[in-house]
């Protein structure tokens, strides 16, 4: 739809002196107070929305698919209920959301396509459980958002949805595979946007992009039924605020009957957060063996230093044991979604991407022996030294990732980064799978600093399991000390490259 078709409203006390750029940027928290205070309508926000959409999407790429009528009806209706008074049952009225478009994150009426080319018919017939949850709370799903074909690279490029880009710098990847959510979030073409995550799906686009991300300790968003039972499997929020995140998650978590794995206790992330002063914070910069740059060491430093400065007391730790059971966690993995690329490459030899070819290949390796040994070793690891880690120290940050210049269209097999004389594909980089193997601890993943090229660095703050609280009190000290995205300093020149 176009921006002329879409019907423009003004609340009585509109203030004409915000841009729509600016509004594109309002966190989700202040926009739906606007709403309440009927200062901003969900039809304006909408209508700003699209038309930053049509203006910076033919170069980030980041929606697969697009319901703009049926939000726009939605935005009115909500906007009808905010002229009439509020509806407190509604506390996300009118809040537009862009969801990733992989099966886990159906929302019924749009399309689930995996990223994949024999899927763009895939009309879901049913809404998953976190994302009812958010549309029972007036959450608009305007757009459904791009992804690597069945979500198993770190790049998102596919046959079907042609390459997803940095929003800082074109020539780079997202990352994946929740890459389109955390584009439009960044890019300013959704207030917030959903994604999932079994080894940093969530985490990795978000550090590729300058997002936020939340990993949720297993068992507390629910999922389908059909995924719910693989406990690296996760569903959250991509954001730009720690408070948008919060916002989310609360709405989203808590038993569903649907879900046989999610806890009784719904944790409350509080609006207002105590600060840091007296925490313990342990750091580890290379897990022990990850090829970290020497511009992501100092941009993590950075962010420690801010909470050193926010009161808490930060230390290194060493991590010798990481590296043995991250190894296997990812052999875990492939073993364990071997069939759906089997089935892919029967089903669709041309139809298929180069990369699902490579995949399947790499989990006909993994000996099925394999699996014992990850949950045995986990059970190890845990006992001695991660659990007693986490018991000493409230958390630990590690970065996200060990570098972030991954070209937009590598592939998996491609050594195409180079670190100090070597050279790495980038898979080498990812250093997000030791909090999935150990899927209680929550995660959430932050904006750190910035590369000398420009493109956005992060880490990842873990805590002790289901301590959400924790981690998001870190990440309110460090976003207060070293914010992000909040002013058009801090966020990317894409109408630049446009003009």
């Amino acid at each position: 739809m176009s921006q002329a078709a879409i019907r423009r409203f003004r609340c009585d006390n509109w203030d004409d002196t915000m841009s729509d750029v600016e509004l594109c940027y309002k966190p989700a928290v202040e926009v739906l107070e606007l709403f309440r205070e009927k200062q901003l309508s969900p039809v304006e926000l909408l209508d700003a929305l699209i038309a930053r959409a049509e203006r910076v999407e033919p170069i980030v790429n980041a929606f697969a698919s697009t319901y703009y009528d049926s939000a726009m009806a939605a935005a009115r209706a909500a906007e009808a209920r905010y002229q009439a008074g509020g509806d407190p049952s509604r506390p996300l009225d009118g809040l537009p959301v862009a969801a990733k478009s992989d099966g886990e994150s159906a929302v019924e009426g749009t399309i689930s396509s995996d990223g994949c080319s024999w899927l763009t018919d895939n009309v879901d017939d049913h809404t998953n459980p976190s994302m009812e949850r958010l549309l029972t709370a007036g959450a608009v799903v305007f757009a459904r958002t791009a992804m690597p074909e069945m979500g198993w690279t770190w790049t998102c490029h596919t046959k079907v949805h042609g390459v997803t880009r940095n929003p800082w710098n074109p020539k780079y990847s997202p990352g994946g595979s929740s890459a389109g959510s955390a584009a439009s979030v960044v890019s300013g073409t959704s207030t917030v946007a959903m994604g999932t995550d079994a080894l940093g799906s969530l985490r990795v686009p978000s550090a590729m992009c300058g997002a936020v991300t939340f990993k949720a300790p297993y068992g507390r968003n629910p999922l389908h039924p059909e995924v719910c039972f693989d406990f690296f499997n996760h569903i959250g929020p991509i954001t730009r605020t720690v408070g948008d995140a919060a916002l989310v998650q609360n709405t989203i978590s808590g038993q569903h009957p649907l879900d046989h794995t999610t806890v009784p206790q719904q944790m409350v992330i509080p609006a207002e957060l105590p600060d840091i002063r007296g925490m313990r914070i342990a750091y580890c910069v290379d897990l022990g063996y990850f090829p970290v740059t020497d511009e992501v060491r100092r941009e993590t430093l950075a962010a420690l230093d801010a909470l050193r400065a926010a009161g808490a007391r930060v230390e290194e730790v060493e991590m010798p044991w990481a590296e043995q059971i991250i190894r296997l966690g990812s052999r875990y993995t492939d073993l364990v979604y071997m069939d759906m690329f089997d089935a892919a490459i029967r089903d669709h030899p041309d139809e298929i991407n180069d990369y699902t070819r490579f995949y399947f290949e790499c989990a006909e390796s993994v000996d099925p022996r394999e699996i014992g040994e990850t949950l045995e070793l986990a059970g190890v690891i845990w006992a001695k030294h991660f659990g007693p880690l986490l018991q000493r120290y409230d958390a630990l940050i590690t970065p996200t990732l060990a570098f972030h210049e991954v070209l937009a269209e590598n592939q998996p097999w491609e050594e195409s980064i180079t670190v100090r004389g070597k050279s790495y594909n980038d898979h080498d980089g990812v250093m997000t799978a030791l909090f999935s193997i150990f899927s209680r601890c929550p995660v959430l993943a932050l904006p750190s600093g910035f590369t000398d090229s420009g493109l956005p660095t992060g880490i990842q703050v873990a805590g002790r399991p289901f301590d959400d609280i924790t981690v998001f009190r870190i990440g309110a000290a460090l976003e207060r000390h070293r914010p992000w995205l909040d002013v058009p300093e801090r966020r990317p020149s894409i109408d630049v490259r446009i003009s």
